[in-house]
Order: structure tokens, then C-alpha cells, then sequence
């Protein structure tokens, strides 16, 4: 063990980098908030509030999804995934950051009555629309507030627990009863999150922050379909992260079998999207219903097009042709290039769900989003970075260390 790099120690070139993306960011944010979120305009302010949105809840979901596949692999006793686990759990510290980000950006947006982002938030509207009428048992301020402060609350609290137990496998060795032990209440706190995380991120929370923008139309794959999105991309950057830290010389007893392994949740994933994708457009486009089809009309037949059929090429086809082999899901240079690509285009796809809704007659996709992307890439850089640092990257006495190192695909 003493010859293992157990401590990462943070690049200048990062911290450089992380600084120089917060700093292109905040002044993206000052100049947007001037120009466009203080406007008289409710379009600009839409555009302005809207891109907030999607970028604060995408972030969040995908940092939340490094949280619920260790919880997923500790429920399964998969014991593979632990020569690289403080780097998801370095990424889960990101939740309670981009977590208030996400609740500051959405509780405004509710207390502010900005109607013309949620239409339910109109009261007048809703009286006299029996549609909105009946939803407003849950589209209305205060169950949106709670739920959204529970939801948030939970994901950090749950992950904060899980993270905690963490640390005990880093002080002593452990005999086979303490080991046990560990292993179940590692179990009884997965169980915990895994159950919130199906109650919020697979079923609840798609519905109130986006669903809920078009009030008048739902989808009962709407869920599954934002989770599938923001779990591959969270599998995408914990291979960014896994191959970053190779490369600089540590994980040593991370190998191209777990590298493997995690392309495999990369390509799984990005068919089980577009399965939820196909099934929710087919369905749909056969039954023609027009309250329906009102979702869909401007991205398959309006300014949205382009970026609606972008997402299958880059999501599906790019993952399914390069992915499928072996070898490529054990080469560096390949699985870099496609996490980014996955990255980038389940960013694209949020941007189409929020922003296709609030700017139905033209695509705004400029400077402001490129802007806010880069302040939440660079935060998620610096912190994850500094989470890294904060402890080793080996949990050396977990019990299942030794069937990590020996994994084989």
C-alpha cells in the first residue's frame, strides 16, 4: 500500500481553469441578469430565468445520479466500483452546492409569480381553466416550496450519511464481524436514499420543475426519461473523472475492467434513453391527440427541429456505433470523447425541454447558455477537486476492496 498515491493533489492548471470558467460564467450571469432577467420583456426574462433553470436542475440531477449508483452497487454487493468510489462520492458533495443553486433559481421564479414560466402560477388563469383547476392540488406555490425543499434537503442529507460512513474504512483494519456490520448499515443508508432518490428524481420533481411549464399536457414517461438523461450523464462524468485522475498517476488499482464496466452504463443507458424516447414520441405521434401533440409540434416541425433530432444522433446513434465494442469502452481517448459527447448532448436535451417550452417561436441557444455553463462546469471542476484532495482516494479497509482489485470483465 505505501506504494499507492493515496492523496490527490490539486493541478495549478486546474485551479486555473475552474477560475477561469466561474469567472467567464459570473460575468455571463451579471450581463444576462442586466440585460435580459431585469428587463421589461417577459420573452427576455423567460430567456434569461429559463436558462438558469435548466442548467442549476441538469447539473443537480447529474451529480445526484454519482449518489445513486453507489447506492445501487452497495444494495447489489458490488464490491467493483471501490478502487473509484471517492470519485463519486466527490462528485455527490456537488448536490447541496448546485442543490441551493437549483433552490434559490426556483423558489424566486415561484415566489416572484412569473406566471409566464409556470401558467399555473396564475390565479386567475387557473380558475378559469378546468384543466389547471384540477391540478391545483399540487401545481400550486406552497406544495411546489415544500416538495422542492424536501427533495433538495434529502438528496444532501442522505448522501451527506452515506458519504460519512465512507470515512470509516478509512481508520483501521477490519475483522469479519466489524466488516459485516459495516456492510449492512452501508446497505440500510443505500436503501434510504435509493427509495427518496425513486420518489423525487424518478417520478415527483421532473413534474413540478419541468413538466409543470407546460401545465396543460403530461406524459407518464416524462420521469423516467429525465432520469435515464441525467444518470448516463452522470456515468459519463464519473469516466471523465476516473481517466483524468489515471492519467495523472493515481487509482492504480482502477484498470481498464472497471472502465469497461462503467462504458457499459454509458451504452445501456443511452439505449434505455432512447427506448423512453421512441416510446414517448410513438405513442404520441400515432394517437395524434392534439393535446397531446402540442409538445411536440415546434420541436419536430418548428425552430426545434434541428436541436430535437441533434439529440437522437448524438445520444443514440454516436453511443450505439462507437460504444458497442469492447475495445472501445476500454480506450481512454475513445470513452473521453464520448463522455463529453454525452455530456454535452443531454445538456442540448435538457436545454430543448425547459427552453422549448418557454421560447416555442425561436431558439435561443447563445452566449448567455454557453456562459452559465461554463460557471457550473467550472464550480463542479474546483469542488470536486478540492472534495478529492480532502481525504484518499482508496477506501483501504472497505471489506470489498480486494474484490475490486481482482475484478475482471
Amino acid at each position: 500500500m505505501a506504494s499507492i498515491r493515496e492523496q490527490f493533489e490539486i493541478p495549478g492548471k486546474m485551479k486555473t481553469w475552474s477560475l477561469a470558467l466561474i469567472g467567464v460564467g459570473l460575468a455571463a450571469f451579471a450581463i444576462g441578469l442586466f440585460t435580459k432577467g431585469f428587463s421589461s420583456d417577459e420573452h427576455e426574462q423567460a430567456h434569461f430565468w429559463g436558462t438558469l433553470m435548466y442548467n442549476t436542475i441538469f447539473w443537480t440531477l447529474v451529480c445526484n445520479a454519482s449518489m445513486f449508483f453507489i447506492c445501487v452497487t452497495t444494495l447489489a454487493m458490488g464490491g467493483w466500483q471501490q478502487s473509484f468510489r471517492r470519485i463519486p462520492e466527490a462528485i455527490s458533495t456537488m448536490v447541496p452546492i448546485f442543490g441551493s443553486i437549483t433552490f434559490v433559481v426556483l423558489i424566486y421564479v415561484v415566489v416572484s409569480d412569473k406566471h409566464f414560466i409556470y401558467h399555473w402560477l396564475d390565479t386567475e388563469a387557473v380558475a378559469k381553466d378546468p384543466i389547471l383547476s384540477g391540478k391545483s392540488g399540487f401545481l400550486n406555490a406552497k406544495f411546489f416550496i415544500i416538495w422542492t425543499t424536501l427533495a433538495i434537503g434529502l438528496w444532501s442529507l442522505l448522501g451527506w450519511r452515506m458519504r460519512q460512513i465512507s470515512k470509516e474504512a478509512d481508520e483501521e483494519a477490519m475483522d469479519h464481524e466489524t466488516g459485516a456490520r459495516f456492510i449492512l448499515r452501508n446497505t440500510v443508508r443505500a436503501a434510504l436514499f435509493t427509495v427518496w432518490f425513486g420518489l423525487t428524481v424518478g417520478s415527483t420533481i421532473p413534474w413540478l420543475w419541468m413538466m409543470s411549464i407546460d401545465a396543460h399536457w403530461y406524459s407518464t414517461m416524462y420521469s423516467w426519461y429525465t432520469f435515464a438523461s441525467s444518470f448516463v450523464s452522470g456515468m459519463s462524468l464519473i469516466a471523465l473523472w476516473v481517466i483524468y485522475l489515471k492519467n495523472k498517476g493515481y487509482l492504480e488499482y482502477t484498470n481498464q475492467e472497471h472502465l469497461q464496466d462503467i462504458g457499459k452504463f454509458m451504452f445501456a443507458f443511452s439505449i434505455f434513453w432512447t427506448y423512453l424516447w421512441f416510446s414517448q414520441f410513438m405513442l404520441i405521434w400515432y394517437a395524434n391527440i392534439p393535446e397531446e401533440t402540442v409538445y411536440f409540434k415546434h420541436r419536430v416541425q418548428g425552430p426545434y427541429k434541428g436541436i430535437f433530432f441533434l439529440n437522437l444522433i448524438i445520444n443514440f446513434i454516436c453511443p450505439l456505433l462507437i460504444l458497442m465494442k469492447r475495445s472501445a469502452k476500454r480506450n481512454y481517448t475513445m470513452v473521453t470523447f464520448m463522455a463529453v459527447l454525452i455530456l454535452f448532448g443531454h445538456w442540448i436535451d435538457f436545454y430543448q425541454m425547459v427552453m422549448g417550452s418557454l421560447s416555442k417561436d425561436h431558439v435561443t441557444l447563445g452566449w448567455l447558455d454557453f456562459g452559465i455553463l461554463s460557471l457550473f462546469v467550472g464550480l463542479m471542476i474546483l469542488f470536486v477537486g478540492r472534495s478529492l484532495a480532502s481525504k484518499p482516494l482508496i477506501v483501504k479497509h472497505h471489506p470489498f476492496l480486494k474484490e475490486s482489485i481482482i475484478h475482471q470483465v
